[in-house]
């Protein structure tokens, strides 16, 4: 019991870690509706992908796999991270040139096909972002109530800290920028990682931490210059 106290807690602190990226991208989804239906369609779409990452880890356990070779050596996994890794860069660069070219207001859309669209791109992002983890966690453990239940803390844990963060990145456009270029980071991760080539996450993660840090640090100086 203690072991899977130990493996439980392991595995929360994997998908929270895995799950900044999921943060940003739904802050950057959401952003671009009405601010009224933000909220709907983050519950929405957590409540929807949480469905489908417990759909793909149990059909994971079902087949045992994701590893049988499809087109071109590549395996569901891999074809899943290319696509993924395809569809992040497009939407990152396309909301960066929004953004630069003050084009928010005027691509605010409304009505249940925008809701329907950004709900859709959550859950299929967080397909995408889910297969490392569900993969890493069927490795730890053969207890399929250790991993639901860390899937589902984690998605609690989300859905809390998703709202502030996403409203803090949508009110400081220089962190949108920077967030939408973390995007395009990973992005590009999740496509090489789809043709087999593997990148250190310390390579990643740290440099967006730093860049981060120094953001943060100008905003604090632009608002003490204000205050003068």
């Amino acid at each position: 019991m203690f072991d899977s106290i130990v493996t439980l807690c392991l595995l929360i602190g994997l998908e929270l870690v895995l799950g900044v990226d999921n943060i940003l991208v739904i802050s950057i989804l959401v952003g671009r509706l009405a601010e009224q239906k933000r909220e709907f369609a983050r519950v929405l779409g957590l409540g929807v992908a949480l469905m489908a990452r417990l759909l793909v880890l149990l059909l994971f356990l079902a087949l045992a796999g994701l590893q049988n070779r499809w087109i071109f050596n590549l395996t569901p996994r891999d074809l899943l991270l290319l696509s993924g890794g395809l569809f992040l860069l497009w939407k990152a660069v396309t909301e960066i040139h929004h953004t630069v070219e003050l084009k928010e207001e005027t691509m605010v859309r409304q009505g249940p096909s925008a809701l329907g669209k950004v709900v859709f791109q959550i859950v299929l992002m967080d397909i995408v972002f889910s297969i490392d983890s569900v993969i890493t966690a069927v490795g730890l453990t053969n207890q399929v109530w250790v991993i639901i239940s860390a899937v589902i803390i984690s998605f609690v844990a989300i859905l809390i800290v998703s709202r502030p963060v996403g409203n803090f990145i949508i009110h400081h456009p220089a962190l949108k920028i920077l967030a939408l270029s973390f995007l395009i980071t990973i992005g590009v991760t999740l496509f090489m990682e789809g043709l087999h080539q593997h990148v250190p996450k310390a390579y990643i993660y740290l440099p967006m931490g730093f860049a981060l840090f120094v953001e943060l640090l100008q905003m604090r100086h632009g608002r003490n210059i204000d205050r003068r």
